[in-house]
C-alpha cells in the first residue's frame, strides 16, 4: 500500500487539483473574446451559475493534459496517477449539476 501513495502521488495530486482553476480565467477570457461579451459578465457567469461554471471547468480540465504528458514523458508516473486522480476530484461536482 506504501508503494500506492508517496510525496509524488500527492504533488501530481495538488498539480491536478489546482491547474484547472488556474486556467479558468484564461478560459474565460478567451471565450468571452470569442463571443464578443466582456470578461466581467462572463466571469459573473461562471461565478453564480453552476452550470457555466461546470462547462467552463470541464475546459480547464484540458490544461491538465500538458502536465500530464510532461511527467508521463519523463516517466514520472506517480505523478501522472496524482493529476489523474486531482482531476476525478471535480466529477462528482459535474455529475451533480448536470443532472440536477
Amino acid at each position: 500500500m506504501k508503494q500506492n501513495f508517496n510525496s509524488a502521488f500527492f504533488k501530481g495530486l495538488a498539480i491536478g487539483a489546482i491547474s484547472p482553476l488556474v486556467c479558468l480565467p484564461l478560459i474565460v477570457f478567451i471565450l468571452s473574446q470569442s463571443y464578443g461579451q466582456s470578461f466581467q459578465y462572463l466571469w459573473h457567469q461562471t461565478l453564480e451559475f453552476p452550470e457555466f461554471s461546470s462547462r467552463y471547468l470541464s475546459l480547464g480540465l484540458i490544461g491538465n493534459l500538458g502536465w500530464f504528458y510532461f511527467f508521463l514523458n519523463r516517466e514520472q508516473y506517480f505523478i501522472t496517477r496524482g493529476i489523474v486522480f486531482g482531476m476525478l476530484l471535480y466529477a462528482p461536482f459535474m455529475i451533480y449539476v448536470n443532472l440536477f
